[in-house]
C-alpha cells in the first residue's frame, strides 16, 4: 500500500530519518522545515517541501491546506518537530519556557488541529505523535522538556477518542534515545547556576551543560549568574542506535491496522516506562485508599 506522509521538523534527525524511509518504501512524503535549503540534497520526485514554522498557527494552518490541495489524501501525519530545553526551572527563562511549549506542545497541537477536517473529511488517517520515555516518567533538569510531551501526551490520548468514530487513529510514539542532533545542535540550555553543579554532574557526568550556552537576561544576583569557571564540554558522546531504527519502527506501526494509543520505540525504552510507571505506583501506595488495578 502506497502512503502520503506529511513530516514536520523533517530536514535533521528521526524527521530525515522519516522522510527517507518512507521515501524508500514507494511512499510520497510531503516534508518541512523552518529552512527548506536543508533538504536541497533530498531529491526524489515523490518529496514535496515547504517551509513551516509550528510555532506559527496560521502559517501551519496555510501550510497544511497547501499539503492537502496538492497530494489530495494525507494518510500519516507525523508531528515530530520538536528540540530538548534542558536546566532546573530558576534557570530558565520565560521566553525559553515559552518557545519550548511552543514548538513541542503547540506545535503539534496547531498541525493536528489543522489536519483534523481534512482527515475527517477522508475517513482515514493516522496522526503520530513523536513522544518520549520522559512523558511518562520526569528528570531533573528536564522539567520542561517533559512539561511540553506531558501536555503532548493529554491532548493527544483524548484526541484519539475523539477520532476513532471517524476511522482516524492517533499514536504516541513514546521514543526512547537515538543518535541523532537532538542531544547536541537541537538541545537548548539554560544559564547554569552553581546550586545545580551537583545534579548536573551527576545526571552527565560533567559539571556544566555542554555546548553554547544560552545567553539571555536574568534575576538572578551577580553571584549566582556568573559566568562557569570551566570550560565548555562538548556533549556525551552516544551509544544509542541511529535514527534509521526509529524509522523502521514508524514505518511498522503505520502499517498496522489497528495501531495502539501508545507505542514505546527504541532499546532500553521499555525498561525506562516500567520504572518511571513502577515510581507512580509506589507513591500511589502511600494512600491506604489507593489500590493499583491489578
Amino acid at each position: 500500500m502506497t502512503r502520503t506522509w506529511f513530516i514536520t521538523g523533517a530536514n535533521r534527525g528521526l524527521g530525515r530519518a522519516f522522510t527517507t524511509a518512507a521515501l524508500a518504501q514507494g511512499d510520497r512524503v510531503v516534508a518541512t522545515a523552518r529552512d527548506p535549503k536543508t533538504m536541497e540534497d533530498l531529491r526524489d520526485e515523490r518529496l514535496t517541501v515547504l517551509p513551516l514554522d509550528v510555532r506559527d498557527r496560521g502559517a501551519v494552518i496555510d501550510t497544511v491546506n497547501a499539503a492537502f490541495d496538492k497530494v489530495g489524501t494525507i494518510d500519516v501525519i507525523i508531528n515530530n518537530a520538536g528540540y530538548g530545553l534542558v536546566g532546573a526551572l530558576e534557570e530558565l527563562t520565560e521566553a525559553e519556557i515559552r518557545d519550548q511549549m511552543d514548538t513541542n506542545f503547540y506545535g503539534a497541537l496547531w498541525v493536528s488541529q489543522a489536519a483534523v477536517p481534512h482527515l475527517r473529511a477522508q475517513g482515514s488517517g493516522h496522526i503520530v505523535q513523536i513522544s518520549t520515555v520522559g512523558a511518562v516518567g520526569s528528570l531533573p533538569l528536564f522539567g520542561l522538556y517533559n512539561a511540553s510531551k506531558w501536555a503532548l501526551e493529554g491532548f493527544s490520548a483524548s484526541l484519539a477518542d475523539e477520532l476513532r468514530p471517524f476511522g482516524i487513529h492517533v499514536t504516541l510514539a513514546q521514543m526512547g534515545g537515538f543518535d541523532t542532533d537532538w542531544a547536541k545542535s537541537s538541545m537548548k540550555f539554560g544559564t547554569e547556576l552553581p546550586a545545580y553543579t551537583e545534579q548536573r554532574q551527576a545526571l552527565f557526568g560533567m559539571p556544566d551543560y555542554w555546548g553554547p550556552l544560552v545567553q539571555a537576561e536574568s534575576a538572578h544576583t551577580p553571584d549566582e549568574s556568573a559566568p562557569s569557571t570551566h570550560e565548555p564540554a562538548e556533549a556525551p558522546e552516544s551509544t544509542e542506535p541511529g535514527p534509521e531504527v526509529a524509522a523502521a519502527a514508524i514505518l511498522d506501526l503505520v502499517a498496522m491496522p489497528n495501531p495502539p494509543v501508545r507505542k514505546v520505540i527504541g532499546p532500553g525504552a521499555h525498561q525506562m516506562v516500567t520504572m518511571a510507571l513502577d515510581a507512580r505506583r509506589q507513591d500511589y501506595l502511600t494512600d491506604p485508599e489507593f489500590t493499583w488495578p491489578a
